[in-house]
């Protein structure tokens, strides 16, 4: 199948692009390279993927690109632009689109709020209108846990109201599912939103707390440990993120009755883990204590994540990488990528 991956250079999209691959379709990679965090990290991520640096820094007209034959093409583009996204679409005939393009962050909506209705809902807008003029079968698109607020309820089922987002961020990513479900009841678009429980891994952003902890363990600098320490999440190696989106890729959702195929899942360990063991994990890869320092609650931080993903399971999902694998597979990339 021909795939569009939006967010190729990003780390999920990176990974998945990476896997497809292996499995004998053809990927067309698109990314903005933003300035959100480090470019040369997302220039390293595609040059794995065999695109030089200086091939990934232009943007080209769709007009001007070559369509060359190979199984991974590369486009440098924003969502935002409404000219040339529709011409990608056209050119190239995808088969399934993966979205998974977007302003990432919960802290940095709060300082930046603009990036992310321009990201997470104008260009998603212009996502959803290309799947509906090129007959695309079926759209998955990345949501996030963070939509589920403070649900005091666990496991955190996609049953669950998530009304009451508390962060811009979760907000935009609330926003997509409604728009999804619009234009698959609309438009016959199927739809599968993918909600990630604190996803980590090699070559993961350097905002996430196992890159900050590493970062500043290997310089001797302490560690921010926030809510005191009081917090655990649904960590989810990226190894099992890849496998359960291809899982929900191969089965599109269907039509049921009067209702659209829209569907919305949980990709997550399904077992959350204490922020107390996971730093340990960190420490013990290091083979050396973190000084830390405790800190309040931060602004749009819930104290816990905890993913039901019994649905998924159903279609042969299970999560296989506890965090000290997950954690020493991440350190060992860690320390050869920053050369220590």
């Amino acid at each position: 199948m021909k795939i569009l991956v939006t967010g190729a250079a990003g780390f999920i999209g990176f990974h998945l692009s990476k896997s497809l691959l292996g499995k004998g379709h053809t990927i067309v990679g698109l990314d903005n390279i933003n300035d959100y965090y480090d470019v040369n990290l997302k220039y390293a991520r595609l040059n794995e993927l065999g695109i030089a640096k200086k091939e990934a820094e232009v943007f080209l007209k769709i007009s001007e690109s070559s369509t060359y034959e190979s199984s991974f093409q590369f486009v440098r583009m924003n969502l935002e632009d409404r000219e040339e996204l529709p011409k990608l679409f056209e050119t190239h005939k995808f088969d399934i689109v993966v979205n998974l393009a977007a302003q990432a962050g919960v802290r940095y909506s709060i300082e930046n709020p603009n990036a992310y209705i321009d990201s997470n809902v104008v260009g998603y807008l212009n996502i959803l209108e290309c799947c509906r003029h090129n007959k695309i079968k079926h759209l998955l698109y990345a949501s996030s846990s963070s939509v589920y607020g403070e649900n005091k309820k666990v496991p955190f089922s996609t049953n669950d109201n998530v009304d009451h987002p508390i962060s811009l961020y979760a907000a935009t990513k609330k926003s997509n599912e409604l728009m999804a479900h619009t234009y698959s009841h609309l438009y016959d678009i199927p739809t599968t939103g993918l909600r990630f429980f604190t996803v980590y891994g090699p070559w993961g952003r350097p905002d996430m707390a196992i890159y900050l902890f590493a970062e500043a363990i290997a310089n001797g600098r302490a560690i921010k440990v926030f809510n005191n320490g009081n917090m655990s999440r649904d960590f989810t190696y990226i190894d099992d993120i890849i496998k359960g989106i291809e899982i929900l890729l191969e089965n599109p959702p269907t039509k049921k009755e009067e209702k659209p195929a829209c569907r919305i899942s949980n990709i997550g360990n399904g077992s959350p883990e204490s922020l107390g063991d996971f730093i340990k994990a960190i420490e013990t890869s290091f083979g050396k204590e973190a000084q830390k320092e405790y800190l309040p609650m931060q602004d749009g931080d819930v104290p816990q994540t905890w993913a039901d993903v019994s649905e998924l399971e159903k279609l042969g999902y299970k999560s296989t990488v506890g965090i000290k694998r997950g954690v020493e597979q991440f350190v060992e990339w860690f320390k050869i990528f920053k050369e220590i």
